[in-house]
């Protein structure tokens, strides 16, 4: 087995048995009436565990380090600028930083953010995240699949006034 195959088996298969047992607690909580609060605490950690470690699925992707690296770095810029201001000791390479570098900043943020919306689809549209389909008491359905795709278009008319 390759290496990426071992990982792949390896997740997989801690994701079942951490879904399973979030599975068996909920069936469990359930059927012993507890409160939806309580319910939900009874399976939080394993709920934070196992949601958190789905972010794996879209790690493959070139958009994850691209938009890290543009967040990161214009965070320590903007911050270091507003509590150096606050003392008015803001060095000028610091006011340069912070009006230069968003001008390639951006568009490496933004691409990450694409890219990385683009790689995460095929899960979304197998798994239903966040999905909510009809029938149903509200009458309400909504397709975050689609909900993705939309908020990706809305870059195109948008993205460009970051600059105006």
């Amino acid at each position: 087995m390759k290496p990426g195959e071992l990982y792949l088996l390896a997740y997989n298969v801690l994701q079942f048995f951490g879904w399973g047992a979030i599975l068996l607690k909920t069936i469990r909580g359930l059927t012993s009436n507890l409160t939806y609060p309580d319910l939900y605490d009874s399976v939080e950690l394993e709920l934070k565990i196992f949601q958190t470690a789905a972010i794996l699925e879209s790690r493959v992707s070139i958009g994850v380090p691209m938009l890290l690296i543009a967040w990161s770095i214009t965070e320590v810029i903007r911050y270091s600028f507003y509590a150096l201001n606050l003392i008015n000791a803001v060095p000028s390479v610091l006011i340069w930083m912070r009006y230069t570098f968003f001008i390639l900043l951006y568009p490496l943020g933004a691409g990450g953010e694409l890219l990385t919306m683009f790689a995460a689809l095929p899960e979304i549209a197998e798994r239903k995240h966040f999905t909510i389909e009809m029938p149903n008491s509200a009458n309400f359905a909504f397709n975050f699949y689609w909900a993705v795709i939309l908020l990706a278009l809305t870059y195109i008319p948008l993205f460009p006034q970051l600059y105006g």
